[in-house]
C-alpha cells in the first residue's frame, strides 16, 4: 500500500504498550520520516527517545477538550489508540469524542481508530465506549476515517494464565465460544499501515488472527507446551465475578472483566477476517509460534 504524501502523522497515547509499537513500524518497518511524525502522551517526558530521533513530542490530556485541539494542530492524519480509562463509566467515551471533535476542529483529513469486534448490542461492558465512539466518527464531518476492529492480544493471555498455571486449574465462563486471537505487534503494525497509506474514504476492517480458539483448546497448547497441567473450570458468571473480588479486585472491575468471558461465550469474538493481511500484505503470527516466543513467560521464568 502506497505511503501518504498526507503528512505529518499523529499518533495518541504513544509512550503506551501499543503505541510504542506503532512508532517502531513507522519509523523502522514502513520507514516513514520521524519529523513527519507527532507523538503525543500524558507523559511527553517517557517519549524522549523518539524526540531525539526527531519525532514531534506533544502533551495530550483526553480530559481537557480545549487542548487537544492544539495538541493535534497540523496533523493530517491521526491515530485514535482507545484510551485505557475504565475508573469511570463513560469516561473513555467522553474522551474519545473530545479527541474526535478535535482532530475535526485541526483539519485532520483521516482518522484511524482502534475499536473492537461487534461492539454494538454487546454483552461487553466497556462495548458502548466503542460503539459510541464509531457513532462520533460517523456523525462528524472528517473527510475520511478507518475503524479497525481489533481482536484480543495474545498478549491479554497474561492476565490469567499465569495463576491459571501455579494451580492448574482455569476458571472461565466462556463455555464452548472462541476467540480469534492476533498478537498486540501485529495490531500495531496494522495501526501504522492504515494511518501512513494513501487510503481515503470511510471504511471498517475486522482484525482476526488465523485461527479462533476455545479456552479449552489454549489450556491444552498451553499445558503442552510448557509442560504443566492445566485444566480448566465451569464457572457461572457471578462465580467468576465473587472469586475475582476475592482475589482483590474491585468489583466493577471484576465485572468488567467477567463480561470478556460473556462476550465470547456470546460468539462475539470468533469472527475469522482475511482484512489483516490485505491490509499489511503479511498473515498474522501463528499462536503456536506466539506460544513458543513466550512460554516462559507465560510460566512465571
Amino acid at each position: 500500500m502506497p505511503l501518504t504524501s498526507s503528512y505529518p502523522l499523529l499518533v495518541t497515547g504513544a509512550s503506551g504498550q501499543f503505541g510504542q509499537r506503532v512508532l517502531q513500524h513507522l519509523v523502522h518497518t514502513l520507514k516513514v520520516p520521524a519529523a513527519q511524525i507527532i507523538a503525543t502522551s500524558r507523559k511527553p517526558e517517557s517519549l524522549a527517545a523518539w524526540a531525539a530521533l526527531g519525532v514531534t513530542v506533544r502533551s495530550a490530556d483526553f480530559d481537557d477538550a480545549a487542548s487537544l485541539r492544539s495538541a493535534f494542530e497540523g496533523a493530517k492524519r491521526l491515530l485514535l489508540i482507545s484510551t485505557d480509562a475504565l475508573d469511570r463509566p463513560g469516561r473513555r467515551l467522553e474522551q474519545h469524542q473530545n479527541a474526535v471533535a478535535a482532530a475535526q476542529a485541526a483539519g485532520v483529513q483521516h482518522l484511524v481508530y482502534t475499536s473492537m469486534p461487534l461492539p454494538e448490542g454487546s454483552p461487553l461492558l466497556i462495548a458502548p465506549d466503542h460503539a459510541g465512539t464509531e457513532k462520533a466518527l460517523a456523525a462528524s464531518t472528517l473527510p475520511g476515517w478507518t475503524v479497525l476492529r481489533n481482536h484480543w492480544y495474545f498478549e491479554n493471555l497474561f492476565m490469567s494464565l499465569p495463576s491459571a498455571l501455579a494451580s492448574g486449574q482455569w476458571y472461565s465462563a466462556a463455555e464452548d465460544g472462541r476467540v480469534a486471537y492476533i498478537a498486540r505487534d501485529d495490531l500495531a503494525r496494522a495501526a501504522a499501515t492504515a494511518l501512513a497509506s494513501d487510503a481515503g474514504g470511510k471504511r471498517t476492517l475486522t482484525l482476526s488472527g488465523a485461527q479462533a480458539f476455545t479456552t479449552a483448546e489454549i489450556a491444552s497448547l498451553v499445558s503442552a507446551a510448557l509442560g504443566k497441567p492445566l485444566q480448566v473450570v465451569p464457572v457461572p458468571l457471578e462465580g467468576l465475578v465473587q472469586g475475582m473480588v476475592g482475589a482483590g479486585l474491585p468489583e466493577p472491575l471484576a465485572r468488567v472483566f467477567a463480561s470478556f468471558d460473556t462476550n465470547t461465550a456470546a460468539g462475539r469474538v470468533a469472527e475469522l477476517s482475511g482484512d489483516f493481511k490485505a491490509l499489511t500484505g503479511t498473515d498474522p503470527q501463528p499462536f503456536a509460534a506466539w506460544l513458543e516466543a513466550n512460554k516462559a513467560a507465560l510460566a512465571g521464568a
